[in-house]
């Protein structure tokens, strides 16, 4: 068994829809990013990338690449999931914290556990997705931005390493 980290945070801007775990989110705001900025998707995938010594989201999907400008990020973790598969191992659960003051995540939570059991491929019961906020402390509290923190068990499969 391996486990994996990941981490991201993204700025609110104008202008943008907010998209979390591949499911637009009503609210004034997006986040900036140079693809969707899908702030869920990439945190995933970089524990899922860690997890299998693959690297991270920035070295497979550079922001100075423009076929990844507005892309859908979970397409993207779709496509990590793949290579994670590819490199001999298969996903035993993924467990995520999303730190937000605003929006309110929790009628959205069913959703975004779908959406990324599809781009996964492994079972809705396998993936765990909470939001906490930051009581106002930081830039998550001020509203300024999104935060998540991942983590990703990964098995071997019947292939073996």
């Amino acid at each position: 068994m391996r486990i994996g980290i990941g981490y991201d945070l993204h700025r609110f801007c104008p202008g943008r829809k907010l998209i979390l775990g591949g499911v637009e989110i009503p609210h004034t705001h997006g986040l900036a990013g140079h693809s969707d900025a899908d702030v869920l998707c990439h945190a995933i995938a970089d524990a899922l990338l860690g997890a299998a010594n693959l690297g991270d989201i920035g070295g497979h999907f550079p922001d100075s690449d423009p076929a990844f400008r507005d892309a859908c990020s979970l397409l993207l973790l779709e496509s990590v999931a793949k290579r994670v598969g590819d490199a001999g191992y298969k996903i035993g659960n993924v467990d995520t914290v999303i730190i937000a003051e605003f929006p309110k995540l929790l009628p959205f939570r069913d959703g975004i556990i779908a959406s990324l059991s599809g781009a996964l491929g492994i079972d809705p019961a396998r993936i765990s997705v909470k939001a906490k906020t930051n009581e106002g402390l930081d830039a998550t509290g001020r509203q300024e931005a999104i935060a998540v923190f991942a983590s990703v068990l990964l098995e071997e499969d019947e292939k073996g390493r």
